[in-house]
């Protein structure tokens, strides 16, 4: 059996990006049903010195849209970082759902080999497409979409290891 890069990452980016979309439509039930203020769960952190919850959805979101641009040799778009509600915040996951969707798949699994840069100038890393896939952009996904979890399991939101692995199927 071969290792298939287009199924390794994108189908993975799409569930768990899929799953917070759902997390964060119960997010917004819970806001209102608690009558929390919704920037305080907004700008919640972890700890200290860790990023809120808005950072993590923006970089969970800019992990897979920059995961999925490298690997099929795509510019990786910008978005700005601006989102201030719940609902803008589920605009930027569909934003990177509909780019991932965008991609060419045969140019994803041809990228094993491909050569990937992360960073600039001092900076810039240098990866081979399977290793920076495996071993920087699901690692670093996976952990903002995880603390974003986080955060919201801790200031009282019902959800479980189900809601975060969301729903699948076999390709």
């Amino acid at each position: 059996m071969s290792f298939s890069m287009y199924s390794a990452s994108i189908p993975v980016f799409r569930q768990i990006l899929g799953s917070l979309l759902a997390i964060l439509d119960k997010t917004e039930a819970h806001i209102e049903a608690k009558k929390i203020d919704p920037n305080a769960l907004l700008q919640f952190r972890l700890f200290p010195d860790m990023l809120p919850f808005t950072r993590q959805i923006q970089i969970a979101a800019d992990f897979a849209k920059g995961a999925g641009a490298r690997l099929a040799g795509a510019d990786v778009p910008s978005y700005e970082d601006t989102e201030k509600t719940i609902g803008e915040l589920k605009l930027r996951i569909q934003r990177t759902l509909t780019f991932l969707d965008s991609l060419p798949r045969q140019a994803i699994e041809d990228s094993a080999q491909r050569s990937v840069t992360t960073g600039s100038g001092e900076k810039a890393k240098q990866w081979v497409g399977q290793e920076y896939l495996m071993h920087y952009a699901l690692p670093h996904f996976t952990f903002h979409a995880t603390t974003a979890y986080n955060i919201l399991r801790h200031n009282g939101l019902d959800i479980g290891k189900k809601d975060f692995i969301g729903s699948w199927k076999a390709e």
